[in-house]
């Protein structure tokens, strides 16, 4: 393994300095920008803690105005070579990076890029990357909800790697694929030598129709208790005129029950979103989700039938300027069994929120 990687080193090192003695085009840009969001959510259960259950890792906050992210961003290219730095802060940073060490859990986006090919939209990149797997990310006004729906809280955010991707010149088609340090990882977990892999197809036959296909197959554990994790990531987002959209997606996964079985624990995920333009400030989004993990492979809770949650929610979004949105959402979680606590700490089935939230971009 560790020859491979030396000679993968090699080769990739060989080919960026080729290509960057060769990149005298004059077609630079160098640039920058940035995005905050601040938001107030209260849980109509109104628990004693004010952090939301453990399987929420976007707007995580109760009863209390805080910044779900704030970040600042450099962004580099020529027609050979990009790059792209985001450091940021916020609840977002501290759930979804606290595994990982010092200033690394403050490191949004740090990557670099290559094209290696003269004819062709073929480019090999680097470092750390939004995932590659959904079609939610956690700059909330690129999303059609204020909040994350299950489907994209419980799969990567983020991924560290390199991925060859292309292209195609109608720009209908891209493909990638993916070598990785592990699920939502930058650093690999300890004891773990396994790489894992991935896959990207995007494919736009028409203007208004996007089909996506994502994989995952690694394992996020050290070699001694290994449990091979195979996922799947499917969504279409179709845009039926200038005012409705419809995003309807589904996840699923299997993972080892143990190191070396041939059993395995399912979980899987559908969402349904549409979304209503009335005009260029104003519109209006409706979810519609089930998550199921019977296993807790991936939302881990004490209930006897695991976690098995239905969710819905209704959403307004203003824009008060081209940069500044005004966005409002009612939702609630309903999950078989008593799994979320209220004021008295007692287990209830049904979670309802509401949150208000002002995002700004420059």
């Amino acid at each position: 393994m560790k020859k491979l990687a030396l000679l993968t080193y090699l080769v990739l090192g060989s080919t960026l300095s080729i290509f960057a003695q060769e990149d005298t085009t004059q077609n630079k840009t160098l640039s920058f920008g940035g995005y905050v969001e601040a938001f107030y959510m209260r849980d109509f259960n109104n628990p004693i803690g004010n952090t939301r259950p453990a399987f929420v890792y976007s707007h995580n906050r109760n009863n209390e105005v805080n910044i779900n992210l704030a970040l600042l961003k450099a962004n580099y290219a020529t027609t050979n070579t990009r790059a792209n730095v985001s450091l940021a802060t916020g609840t977002y940073m501290n759930a979804n990076y606290g595994a990982e060490p010092g200033v690394l859990k403050n490191i949004y986006e740090a990557n670099a890029g290559v094209r290696i090919s003269k004819k062709h939209n073929l480019w090999i990149d680097a470092g750390i990357f939004s995932s590659h797997l959904g079609f939610e990310s956690a700059i909330g006004k690129d999303n059609w909800t204020l909040t994350r729906s299950l489907f994209a809280d419980n799969s990567p955010y983020f991924e560290t790697g390199a991925k060859i991707s292309y292209t195609s010149a109608s720009g209908k088609l891209f493909l990638s694929g993916l070598i990785l340090n592990g699920w939502q990882r930058i650093q690999r977990v300890d004891g773990n030598s396994l790489p894992a892999f991935g896959h990207q197809l995007v494919y736009k036959p028409t203007d208004n129709l996007t089909i996506n296909s994502g994989s995952f197959i690694g394992s996020d554990k050290a070699d001694s208790v290994r449990q091979m994790r195979y996922f799947h990531n499917l969504y279409a987002i179709y845009q039926l005129n200038r005012q409705f959209g419809l995003t309807v997606g589904f996840d699923i996964g299997a993972e080892q029950k143990e190191k070396g079985s041939s059993k395995y624990n399912v979980w899987y995920t559908p969402v349904l979103i549409a979304r209503y333009v009335g005009s260029e400030k104003f519109s209006l989004s409706a979810r519609g989700e089930y998550y199921q993990d019977r296993k807790g492979v991936i939302i881990s809770t004490e209930a006897k039938n695991g976690f098995q949650a239905f969710g819905y929610s209704i959403n307004a979004d203003y824009a008060i300027l081209p940069n500044v949105l005004w966005r409002t959402e009612l939702r609630n979680l309903t999950n078989k069994e008593a799994i979320f606590l209220d004021r008295k700490n007692n287990l209830v089935k049904n979670s309802p929120t509401a949150v208000m939230a002002l995002a700004v971009s420059f």
